[in-house]
């Protein structure tokens, strides 16, 4: 089957979607300037046919929790297999298939310590054939998180992207402690962001009022935002690759913000180890990346060496769905 043809319309929602994922399709409908029906039928179809889905996802920064980058160098025999079993667990954000199916990487965010050395330090150096474990901090967000690559496409002007964009989350002085109630609305919505207040009220046993006060709470936390999973072929966006800086360290800082501002990158942080900054990047063929690599990478300053590796399958976007 051939990759669905999206139109400007189409553009239009997915990006109103990443800019709020919980905005009633009215409020997107005026702003663009169709009918509620219009955008309701399209957002079907999306969902049908390119995969997208609205999530809710938590900033681990404003928990007081930490991320992670994990590397898997494993026998070829294993790859699919251990991607698959690490999509699958909640505490992974993306899992990708990568160098030749003999490597998997997947970001991580642990609820606690004891969870992170349990499956770095326990599960993953007993498994016998995976060859190396590298684990990598990350350190400071330069793209990503609410930032999605849906942000970069233009589809919406600049008056239209005011209208439907939340404010700024407010500063916090110390990191947001969740209760249980939180806790169960936190996990509905990282199922379906758009799920009613009907829907939450019964799956977390509140009352409408205490669901829509707690959601405004944690959206203005920070605590709560919310992503747009799509099938990135659905934008010509077929070739993928994760990139791995070395960057001066007097460099760092300007690196990062020129990668955030660089349409092609949909991710982008500083992390430990000797390459020091990761992104990730998405192109229509090779030869855009090379592009990339030789002139707009090649000609930033302090950058010290890359390491580039193209991204074979991606098993978990924001959640996983076992291949249809």
């Amino acid at each position: 089957m051939g990759v669905p043809t999206l139109d400007s319309l189409d553009l239009q929602i997915m990006q109103a979607l990443q800019l709020d994922g919980r905005a009633p399709f009215s409020r997107i409908a005026a702003v663009l300037g169709v009918s509620d029906q219009t955008v309701a039928r399209r957002y079907r179809r999306l969902h049908d046919t390119v995969n997208v889905r609205v999530l809710g996802m938590t900033d681990e920064n404003r928990l007081g929790r930490q991320s992670w980058m994990v590397r898997l160098h494993c026998t070829p025999d294993v790859a699919e297999q251990l991607a698959d079993a690490l999509a699958k667990r909640p505490d992974t954000l993306y899992v990708n298939l990568i160098s030749g199916g003999t490597e998997v990487v997947c970001g991580m965010k642990p609820r606690s310590r004891k969870e992170r050395d349990e499956l770095l330090f326990d599960r993953l150096q007993r498994t016998p054939q995976i060859v190396t474990v590298t684990a990598h901090c990350l350190l400071h967000s330069f793209y990503g998180g609410p930032l999605g690559g849906l942000n970069k496409s233009n589809a919406l002007t600049p008056d239209q992207k005011a209208a439907l964009r939340l404010p700024a989350p407010m500063s916090l002085d110390a990191p947001v402690t969740p209760d249980e109630a939180d806790k169960a609305l936190l996990t509905m919505l990282r199922r379906d962001g758009r799920a009613t207040l009907t829907d939450l009220r019964k799956a977390t046993g509140q009352s409408e009022s205490a669901v829509t006060r707690r959601l405004e709470n944690l959206r203005s936390t920070g605590v709560l935002y919310f992503d747009v999973q799509y099938d990135h072929g659905s934008l010509g966006q077929d070739v993928g690759a994760m990139l791995w800086l070395t960057v001066a360290p007097r460099a760092l800082a300007d690196v990062g913000r020129s990668l955030a501002a660089h349409p092609e990158v949909h991710f982008a942080a500083a992390t430990t180890g000797q390459a020091n900054i990761v992104a990730s990047v998405r192109f229509r063929s090779p030869d855009e990346l090379y592009t990339y690599l030789s002139e707009k990478i090649g000609a930033l300053s302090g950058i010290q060496a890359v390491e580039s590796a193209l991204i074979l399958r991606q098993v978990k976007q924001l959640t996983y769905e076992p291949p249809r």
